[in-house]
């Protein structure tokens, strides 16, 4: 029998992410290292200017679900081990694999519901990051000390981080749905939104990197009704918090109006 991707519509989160402490994510040292800097980020290559991958956002969250959720990590990729659902049985109830997707190689897999594009500063933050004295463009160099546990010398080390204050955005996540349980699955995308906000983004997080809010959060809806126009929900949200006490009232709109799935019969 063939199986058919059925998709009845997309829901779209579009914000903004201030950095409540310095940013630090990775990028290539080779080719990206600036004046001598032993960590730097991640940048642009045509504007030079930080950005945050998808990728990292996606992973991220990702990562506190499973965590959440307690799922066994058993699935190697490159340098991480993640959550993989190993047969259908298990992958009919996870909303992981559901939400972010299986690697290209399974045995099995549906659509990926999520999609999380990459991030570039805002307009007012390059403005404000390009006037400043920073260390390096758009960037503060963070100084460390590792410490020799037998002999307490330190070692100075130095990291790149995007400053506290610079703003994000915008941020656009895409949420597809492709039956009926995928409505009730998008309060999972809310939830690893907050635990990605209440954890740390990047690197050096327990040392006081990472810290993000979301913020100026608008929902919008395409269905197969009105793909071409969409339509707004009719409130925008100044913090995830101001969304997750609205949920239930997000939920009973996207299940009646922002992509209603036909009731199956039989």
């Amino acid at each position: 029998m063939t199986k058919i991707a059925n998709l009845y519509g997309r829901v779209f989160i579009k914000c903004e992410i201030e950095t409540k402490t310095g940013l630090h994510i990775g990028g290539a040292e080779s080719s990206l290292s600036i004046g001598g800097v032993d960590n730097v980020i991640i940048r642009d290559p045509l504007s030079n200017r930080p950005y945050i991958p998808g990728s990292s956002l996606k992973g991220k969250m990702r990562s506190q679900m499973e965590k959440f959720h307690g799922l066994p990590q058993n699935r190697r990729i490159g340098q991480v081990t993640i959550h993989t659902c190993k047969n259908g049985g298990d992958y009919a109830n996870c909303v992981v694999c559901h939400i972010y997707g299986l690697p290209g190689d399974s045995d099995f897999s549906t659509s990926t519901r999520l999609v999380v594009r990459d991030v570039q500063l805002t307009k007012k933050s390059v403005k404000k990051l390009g006037s400043a004295k920073t260390d390096l463009p758009f960037s503060e160099v963070k100084w460390e000390a590792a410490i020799d546990r037998v002999t307490s010398a330190a070692t100075l080390r130095q990291m790149e981080r995007v400053p506290a204050g610079a703003v994000f955005g915008p941020v656009e996540l895409v949420y597809s749905i492709y039956e009926q349980a995928d409505v009730a699955r998008f309060e999972n995308v809310v939830e690893g939104m907050q635990l990605l906000e209440d954890d740390y983004l990047g690197g050096s997080g327990s040392r006081g990197s990472g810290k993000v809010a979301f913020r100026s959060i608008k929902l919008t809806a395409k269905s197969r009704a009105n793909y071409r126009q969409g339509q707004d929900y009719e409130r925008t949200f100044d913090t995830l918090d101001d969304l997750a006490a609205a949920l239930p009232a997000v939920m009973e709109w996207i299940e009646k109006d922002g992509v209603p799935v036909p009731v199956k019969e039989g």
